[in-house]
């Protein structure tokens, strides 16, 4: 029987406040045999995507998914290649993405959660994790469905996004900018991030959250208000765009990472703004919009093709740093995704 030597990184504790990548996590090896069941494929990891919604997954309260169980392999959405197969739906050498979590190797049986990657000239595999992967649906589809960009973009509509250099928040600025034409104005935490938002990116203007001016910043970016707040962050930020917010203005909450890792999050103070501009302010998850992932993805990569909107990432190298990259990315030392390398592709199996 065929074995192979697997390193995995598990849940090893929950923890209250910052994540402690030598306490949090633990590094495991396992022998996973090679030999496969009916219907199953052994994968090879090659990309692991750390994502901010992570730090939710670690908590064990009531959520939109289970929580990783302790002793669990820590989950994530993975770009994998197919190395032996018992599937004739799955070839030698196929990418996919799937949820595999932070190992190098996986058996998995057919589920929803496995998608073929249609690669195009100059995109990396990588590129599903990030723009085409659930990052940029979440991007997508909360400007579509939450902000309602359709009825409101335009030369006339200002958009703020906050968390403007992350995942995210890139993708759904580009959008906003490129393909709809609004006024984006951009947040970020560095002087360097705010060149790429406005030098790379081509947005309106980035604002650095850091700054000491900062509301007196945004107000002077956004005389006619905000008509569409794209929340990646909440706190401090997201009160500043609630005393901005426009008559019938849409607050898009797609996250909140500046808070995440506090025993007791606080709370918006100007929620009453909400009453007094009629205002709305909604949360969702991507998954709700599962059934329209094609057509996004579609739309997407045209744009891509068109210039429209650009991927960066940052990336780190093998399994075992995992922790504190995903450390790293929730101290904002990331612009665009960030990603683990695992393993490179083997492009001799590829058919």
């Amino acid at each position: 029987m065929t074995v192979i030597e697997n390193t995995q990184i598990v849940l090893a504790s929950r923890p209250v406040a910052d994540i402690d990548p030598k306490t949090t996590f633990r590094v495991q090896k396992e022998s996973l045999s090679a030999e496969l069941g009916p219907n199953e494929i052994l994968v090879k990891v090659l990309y692991v995507s750390l994502d901010p919604a992570m730090r939710g997954w670690m908590r064990d309260v009531r959520s939109y998914i289970r929580p990783v169980r302790i002793d669990e392999v820590m989950r994530s959405s993975d770009v994998v290649q197919v190395i032996k197969t018992n599937n004739t739906n799955y070839k030698v050498g196929e990418l996919l993405r799937a949820t595999c979590g932070w190992q190098e190797y996986a058996v998995l049986k057919p589920s929803e959660d496995l998608v073929k990657i249609k690669a195009f000239p100059g995109v990396s595999p990588s590129t599903y994790l990030g723009v085409l992967g659930l990052t940029g649906l979440t991007a997508y589809f909360g400007l579509y469905e939450v902000g309602e960009i359709v009825k409101k973009g335009g030369p006339n509509c200002t958009v703020v996004v906050s968390g403007a250099a992350g995942a995210t928040g890139m993708v759904a600025a580009q959008i906003a900018k490129h393909v709809f034409g609004c006024r984006v104005i951009g947040i970020a935490g560095s002087p360097d991030k705010c060149d790429f938002l406005v030098k790379e990116l081509g947005l309106d203007a980035a604002l650095n959250y850091k700054s000491k001016t900062f509301f007196k910043d945004l107000c002077a970016v956004t005389p006619k208000l905000i008509d569409i707040f794209f929340d990646n962050t909440g706190g401090d930020i997201l009160d500043g765009c609630l005393r901005r917010i426009a008559f019938k203005g849409r607050i898009i909450v797609c996250g909140a990472i500046s808070t995440y890792n506090d025993a007791i999050p606080k709370g918006p103070a100007y929620y009453s703004a909400l009453i007094t501009q009629r205002a709305r302010m909604e949360g969702f998850i991507v998954f709700d919009y599962a059934a329209q992932y094609g057509k996004a993805i579609e739309d997407m990569s045209q744009w891509i093709k068109e210039g429209k909107l650009q991927s960066r990432e940052t990336i780190v190298h093998g399994i075992e740093r995992a922790p504190e990259a995903l450390v790293k990315l929730f101290r904002g030392d990331n612009t665009g995704k960030m990603l683990v390398k695992v393993a490179d592709e083997d492009s001799r199996s590829r058919l």
